[in-house]
């Protein structure tokens, strides 16, 4: 190792992952994310704008059963988190499911993952700084006051990226709130409509009933094929779930504070997605919903609560804010962590001296204005199709996930690498069943013409990572060998170790 290697405190982490020493098992970052914060970043992550913007248009669809389509597709994410859940426990990295399909399934599969997640929160960073902008017009529009949709978007671009740029704490605590305004706005909602279902005040309490649920043609009142139709929006709500494998590297105290924050999963989609349908179904029956109408704008108008739809936009707001921050948090690790292995420019690899990837996180911040930019100008189809585009990429994310999990159990069943402390229950054939609800959903998306444009832009972006991939393996090979089981294994003891100590 020359002196070169050894110049700043990310190449001690290179050196550790290269030799298995087991030396800087926290990558060079600082664990500066406590139990609260790991919590709310999980429930964020669950929480977006596609439960409080989205399923609008398919409670239209689908109607009632829309509430089993949200428990199915929770339990496949249940599926998927315990299946992350594992690998953490096994080997926590803040590269996550990139680093492990590099392990188990090759050095091409860490690539296409690392690569495909970092432009997935990309696009998702330009879409909801964006998205953000035009929320801010809601109260300035019928004001003399008039903010162009370029500063309000470029501001909160900034204010995010320095947040992010002072410590990892920072970010934690940003999205503690952004969380709480939303998990906030749910809890209140079930309460008013219990209120208004059980006490049958306000507008609604003449027609508010739980017999609205099914009264109304029935719980599937367009049939099982509308509401198999609506599975890929479901899906789209809960992307950016698997957010919390990410700051793997940076928990205080992974061993306790990951498991717990996965463990939760099922009953926040049962609260937070299921309990709220639930009960906006009651008060608003389904067929008084429109196609792009907030369903909770939808309740609160119904209930009479003239500042329901200010409400909403406030929390659509934050939950845009809570998506522009993620995305600025694990791009700049998703470019590490490919720097560090070779697959990715060396000059992503170096941390601050704060144990920030400063780099990578300037660079895609950068390339979220670019995009704010270009959607001003001109927001023609092509945007259109680039935006689709994060839907697959989140997807595949989640595939990768579960495909390498089923390589570890079979390699630690074997002997060949330690078991994990946090084993998903039912694996395999919990993660097989996921996997090909997966494959499901995307076969629906190209079946469905409103959907289908989200498949467009994969072949050209599979074509552009195989043919980058074997020009760079070209140029150095010895970042694309696979290593043997027994180097991960050094390293996931040696990190076990250290987190022992670390507690």
């Amino acid at each position: 190792m020359t002196s070169e290697q050894v110049a700043d405190r990310s190449a001690d982490a290179e050196a550790a992952r290269q030799d298995g020493s087991g030396q800087g098992a926290s990558e060079g970052y600082q664990r500066g994310l406590g139990n609260r914060q790991i919590q709310m970043i999980a429930i964020g992550g669950a929480i977006g704008t596609g439960l409080f913007l989205g399923a609008g248009t398919a409670i239209h669809r689908a109607g009632p059963s829309l509430i089993l389509a949200y428990a199915i597709a929770g339990l496949v994410i249940f599926f998927i988190m315990r299946a992350l859940g594992e690998l953490l426990m096994y080997r926590p990295v803040s590269g996550s499911f990139s680093d492990y399909a590099r392990e188990f399934l090759g050095p091409f599969w860490g690539y296409v993952t690392g690569w495909t997640y970092w432009l997935f929160w990309v696009v998702t960073g330009i879409t909801e700084v964006t998205a953000a902008a035009t929320y801010v017009n809601f109260w300035t529009k019928d004001s003399s006051v008039h903010i162009p949709q370029w500063a309000s978007a470029l501001a909160f671009t900034v204010v995010l990226y320095l947040a992010n740029l002072i410590s990892v704490k920072l970010f934690g605590e940003l999205e503690f709130w952004f969380s709480m305004v939303k998990v906030t706005a749910i809890i209140g909602m079930i309460l008013i409509g219990l209120g208004v279902i059980t006490l049958g005040f306000s507008n609604a309490g003449d027609t508010a009933s739980f017999d609205n649920l099914w009264s109304h043609h029935g719980f599937f009142p367009n049939g099982i094929k509308s509401t198999l139709m609506t599975l890929q929006i479901v899906m789209f709500a809960f992307l950016a779930v698997e957010l919390v494998g990410v700051t793997a590297g940076e928990a205080k105290n992974p061993k306790k504070t990951l498991p717990k924050a996965i463990n939760t999963v099922p009953w926040r989609i049962a609260v937070f997605y299921i309990g709220a349908l639930i009960i906006i179904l009651a008060v608003v029956p389904w067929s008084e919903f429109l196609p792009g109408v907030s369903p909770f704008v939808a309740a609160f108008e119904k209930i009479g609560l003239p500042a329901g739809a200010g409400i909403v936009n406030f929390v659509v707001l934050t939950a845009a804010l809570s998506s522009c921050n993620s995305g600025m948090y694990s791009t700049g690790r998703m470019l590490r962590d490919l720097a560090l292995n070779g697959q990715g420019p060396k000059f992503f690899a170096q941390l601050s001296k704060k144990g920030l990837p400063l780099r990578g996180t300037t660079a895609s911040a950068a390339l979220m204005l670019v995009g704010v930019w270009i959607n001003y100008q001109w927001p023609g189809q092509a945007f259109t199709y680039v935006v689709s585009f994060a839907t697959i990429s989140g997807m595949w994310a989640w595939i990768m996930i579960l495909t390498a999990q089923l390589r570890y159990r079979y390699l630690s069943n074997a002997g060949v690498l330690p078991k994990s402390e946090f084993r998903a229950p039912g694996a395999p054939w919990t993660s097989v069943f996921a996997l090909l609800f997966i494959a499901m959903v995307i076969v629906l998306m190209g079946v469905d013409e409103d959907s289908r444009v989200s498949l467009y832009c994969a072949p050209g972006w599979a074509l552009l990572m195989v043919v980058s991939y074997f020009a760079l393996k070209r140029r150095n090979p010895q970042a694309f060998v696979r290593k043997p089981a027994s180097h991960y294994a050094e390293l996931a003891a040696a990190t076990r170790a250290e987190l022992d100590r670390a507690a």
